[in-house]
């Protein structure tokens, strides 16, 4: 029987950057490397793009660099910079086209959805309108998420390894994940 639904969260060199605000949370269990948190409400402004994880992380940051810089309208006109925080989070989205898996025919590239989290001290309301129309802002409710926290250079191949461990991990408590595994970057 299903004890909860967590999320998935994969850290990759989590550790406190001075001064970069992070979002909060509150420690559910800790075991070694992996973690149970409750996350509070946040926003997050957010593109969605196509194309292997190395490509969208390079193009979603700077999608995202470009709107928190000045890319926007602020509230009362103008351009507003915002502070940046941390973590800077990819996820895949599975993604149904005709033709393709989950038929068994090859695959034209995987769909990711890379975001910034947003300042504390703003609200969906009070953040700057983005400029470009693939950056757009979304509220994040109270979510629960299954961690692991490690470091490296990631690949698509240590991705799903360690997806594969938190998976397992949850599995061994009688909990099951909701939605895909979330990779959070922190430096």
């Amino acid at each position: 029987m299903t004890r909860a639904l967590f999320g998935l969260l994969l850290l990759l060199g989590a550790g406190s950057a001075m001064a970069t605000e992070e979002p909060r949370y509150r420690v559910i269990e800790t075991s070694g490397a992996f973690e149970l948190r409750a996350y509070e409400p946040m926003t997050v402004a957010e593109t969605w793009l196509t194309g292997s994880m190395r490509e969208v992380s390079s193009a979603g940051f700077r999608l995202l660099a470009n709107y928190i810089f000045g890319n926007n309208t602020s509230r009362a006109g103008g351009a507003e910079k915002i502070r940046m925080t941390a973590p800077v989070t990819r996820e895949p989205i599975a993604e149904t086209i005709e033709m393709t898996a989950p038929v068994g025919m090859a695959r034209t590239g995987e769909q990711w959805r890379v975001h910034f989290v947003m300042p504390s001290r703003y609200t969906i309301d009070t953040l700057p309108t983005p400029n470009n129309p693939v950056v757009r802002l979304r509220e994040v409710p109270a979510t629960r998420y299954a961690v692991l926290r490690f470091s490296g250079w990631v690949t698509d191949e240590k991705r799903a390894a360690k997806t594969s461990e938190l998976l397992a991990w949850l599995d061994g408590r009688g909990m099951t994940p909701k939605g895909t595994a979330e990779l959070a970057r922190y430096n």
